[in-house]
């Protein structure tokens, strides 16, 4: 690839010429010339800038003088071929640095990339007369104008550099190793890159990360990614909320609801606010339990037990009631726009687990009760119901409890699963009321202490 650079100071641009990039020149993977716009302006001063038609201060960059220099670079031959050695149609660019551009994004590198000549343009003073850009698209040169940053730099250079370098680290055969590539911050999905540590083991009381120590690379994958999404949450929620979805793992979307950001099955992300449910919610709580306690049960189970059940056990007078009773019933829910998608209910303190449910050895006494976790259909799969329930079952941890139990129905395979995933395996059996209709239940037990004994919290 060939760039050219075109200022008023080509002196700017020697520092291309080291570190990888020269090594690249070198190798012949790409070419750099930097140009000096004064060698096609005329006059005894050499003069390429003048004043702004219409008044204003500073001066503005003429036209005529960047039209003669723009003309003849890009009039420099160009070989490219295919491997049969047949000449290709080469893709040239004019790039143009401005804080009124198009911002400089990885993807906009990662097609600029695809091109075999970059011409930079690089202003100075109140920048370039409007008028080249105009007519160099006029006549079917792609032009670009661009910009690093929302702030304002005396010139174009360091513009030009920035964007030499991404563009040129790119090529095959840039890199030493092309992994490189891979993982680094605004790749793949778009993330942040990850925290990286080195030698020594111990720095000033600060330890690597013990996930890191242990060889399973899948664990350290997940590691990784999960703080690549934390700190692209935390450091730009812009980019969190504009992720490529279709490369967004189960995982992903875990992660990324926990951080306040959820992918729905369709549409577009929206920041989730998890938190815990006050006396006011009780009718948004109610409405959500009716809109979604149907769809967990088994599909005989008749609709005058279901809406039996909803009146007696979800009203808003319940919610309400174990709302105002937050060190027995601890609610969270998450809300979208200031509208209820999703809620636990944990039943925390001595004797909170039913009797039906306990069976020692197997579900003890001492247990907390998940009594109730759901999620608005156009929300499952985003990541707030698996936010929920993790949240709900480190609440327990601080309350003191070391295991929590739940019942689900027994043919509700999907929700075993979804508990499964966090933890919980089957214990034992209950039968459970619904609308004076008894239906079976499976009892699933999470413990909350990890491999070395501490709880978790």
């Amino acid at each position: 690839m060939r760039f050219d650079l075109i200022s008023i100071f080509p002196d700017y641009f020697a520092p291309l010429t080291l570190s990888l990039m020269g090594k690249a020149e070198d190798a012949g993977l790409v070419s750099v010339e930097a140009h000096d716009l004064r060698e096609w302006a005329t006059g005894k001063h050499r003069s390429v800038d003048d004043t702004p038609y219409g008044g204003g201060a500073g001066m503005v960059m003429r036209a005529d003088v960047w039209a003669r220099a723009l003309d003849e670079v890009l009039a420099i031959p160009l070989r490219t071929g295919d491997e049969d050695g047949t000449l290709a149609s080469s893709r040239r660019i004019l790039a143009i640095p401005t804080p009124s551009g198009t911002p400089l994004t990885q993807p906009l590198v990662e097609d600029l990339a695809c091109a075999d000549q970059i011409i930079v343009a690089c202003g100075r003073y109140e920048g370039i007369d409007a008028r080249v850009a105009q007519h160099y698209r006029g006549v079917g040169v792609e032009v670009l104008e661009f910009s690093i940053g929302d702030y304002v730099l005396n010139g174009g250079e360091v513009a030009a550099m920035v964007l030499t370098e991404a563009v040129a680290r790119l090529l095959d055969g840039f890199m030493g190793n092309p992994d490189s590539l891979v993982e680094e911050s605004h790749s793949g999905a778009g993330l942040l890159e990850y925290p990286v540590f080195t030698k020594p083991r111990e720095f000033r009381s600060l330890q690597i990360p013990e996930v890191l120590l242990g060889g399973n690379h899948a664990a350290i994958e997940r590691w990784r990614r999960d703080r690549a999404i934390e700190k692209t949450a935390a450091v730009r929620p812009d980019i969190a909320l504009s992720l490529r979805a279709d490369s967004l793992g189960r995982e992903d979307r875990a992660a990324l609801a926990a951080c306040g950001v959820a992918y729905p099955r369709e549409g577009a992300a929206r920041p989730v606010d998890i938190r815990r449910a006050e006396v006011g919610d009780a009718h948004a709580l109610s409405a959500l339990a009716a809109r979604t306690f149907p769809e967990a049960c088994p599909p005989d189970l008749p609709r005058e037990a279901i809406d039996a059940f909803i009146a007696a056990e979800l009203s808003p007078d319940m919610f309400e009631a174990v709302a105002s009773q937050p060190e027995r019933y601890r609610i969270l829910v998450a809300e979208v726009d200031g509208a209820l998608v999703g809620y636990t209910l944990t039943v925390v303190g001595k004797g909170a687990i039913p009797d039906e449910c306990v069976r020692p050895g197997k579900v003890e006494a001492d247990a907390a009760y998940l009594s109730k976790c759901y999620v608005d259909a156009p929300w499952r799969g985003s990541g707030i119901a698996d936010t929920l329930v993790e949240r709900a079952l480190a609440d327990a941890a601080q309350c003191g409890h070391t295991s929590v139990a739940l019942g689900t129905n027994r043919a509700n395979k999907h929700a075993q699963a979804f508990y499964k995933r966090h933890g919980f395996r089957r214990r034992s059996t209950r039968i459970f009321d619904v609308g004076g209709v008894l239906n079976h239940d499976v009892v699933m037990v999470r413990h909350l202490t990890g491999a070395d004994g501490r709880q978790l919290a």
